[in-house]
């Protein structure tokens, strides 16, 4: 139901927008192959809305997934993606090309994004590191993770300081987290990157539903190893988190939120909830990008400002509701 909702609701997306020149009936047409279209309206279905649509629902499912996984791994319903410092290792990484001028690859089209997915990656390389302790613990991780948050957001806030107006909007604009950056190329390989991870992120399904009904000592009793399924799924959640982040910036709210709401409709069975939160998170990117280029259109509100307006207030609502039958 969830699925065929998010399915309608990208047609609708990508009927909608500031052109005057393209409507949404106009647009289901030329999509069904009923109307021939403009060469500017073809432009602006498969080179524009197309690509940032795609981009929505691979890029929230991922990042919802994630945050499943990192919530069951640590047994902590407060945590996100972000929590780890993945998008802080991102964000020194494209403060480094921005500001600094250096980047890991020539090509001056993706040095931000090959900046922010190879800092994402020593993040997750410290997290590789930190599972070879046996004694390390679910908290643990998190505090690694607000210390890299603060280690990478002092060297980022000083090569700020020393940034020109130029340098600061654009850092600025990345931080936000856009849709608009990314193209059929960009999106595709997210996409490829989703299909492959996600058969991983399920396959861990039955660890998490052992971790969560009793903690470790419960999942010792099943044969469960708590470390090393710890490990191996915040290094996934961690992948996937990068990837997207990359080429978006920095989008937080859809992995914190998706698993909440996604527990409502399915419980907290993992084989359900995993796959629900992915669906949930495509719809939250959707449906925020879409306010964003319609609600002052022609200006288009990044995707990262519209989910925190819009999300914010929603999830405190079900929270709240959610005590209030509880009660």
């Amino acid at each position: 139901m969830i699925s065929l909702a998010t399915l309608l609701f990208a047609v609708y997306s990508m009927g909608t927008g500031s052109s005057s020149n393209l409507g949404f009936w106009t647009t289901v047409k030329i999509i069904l192959g009923l109307e021939e279209g403009t060469e500017i309206q073809l432009a602006i279905i498969w080179d524009i809305r197309f690509p940032r649509i795609l981009m929505a629902i691979v890029g929230g499912a991922a990042l919802a997934t994630a945050g499943a996984l990192m919530q069951g791994a640590l047994g902590n319903p407060l945590v996100s993606p972000l929590t780890l410092g993945v998008a802080s290792g991102a964000a020194l990484g494209a403060a480094l090309a921005i500001v600094v001028g250096w980047s890991v690859i020539d090509n001056h089209d993706l040095t931000i994004v090959a900046n922010a997915f190879l800092f994402s990656l020593i993040v997750v390389f410290i997290i590789i590191q930190l599972g070879k302790y046996r004694s390390i613990s679910a908290e643990s991780y998190i505090l690694v993770g607000i210390a890299i948050t603060f280690i990478t957001g002092a060297i980022v806030s000083t090569l700020q300081y020393f940034a020109t107006d130029a340098q600061l909007s654009a850092l600025a604009h990345w931080s936000f987290g856009s849709l608009s950056r990314p193209t059929i190329e960009n999106a595709v390989f997210v996409t490829m990157s989703l299909l492959f991870l996600m058969p991983t992120a399920l396959k861990w399904s039955w660890d998490l539903n052992a971790l969560s009904m009793g903690g470790d000592d419960f999942a010792i009793s099943t044969g469960v190893d708590p470390v090393r399924v710890r490990k191996n799924i915040l290094v996934l959640s961690a992948l996937m988190t990068s990837i997207v982040i990359a080429f978006t910036g920095l989008i937080g709210f859809v992995g914190l939120a998706a698993p909440h709401m996604s527990r409502l409709f399915v419980g907290t069975d993992f084989r359900k909830l995993i796959p629900c939160s992915a669906v949930i998170g495509s719809m939250l990117m959707l449906f925020a990008d879409t306010i964003g280029r319609n609600l002052f259109a022609p200006i288009v509100i990044p995707v990262g400002i519209m989910l925190s307006v819009i999300g914010g207030p929603f999830f405190l609502y079900l929270l709240l509701k959610r005590q209030g039958v509880r009660g």
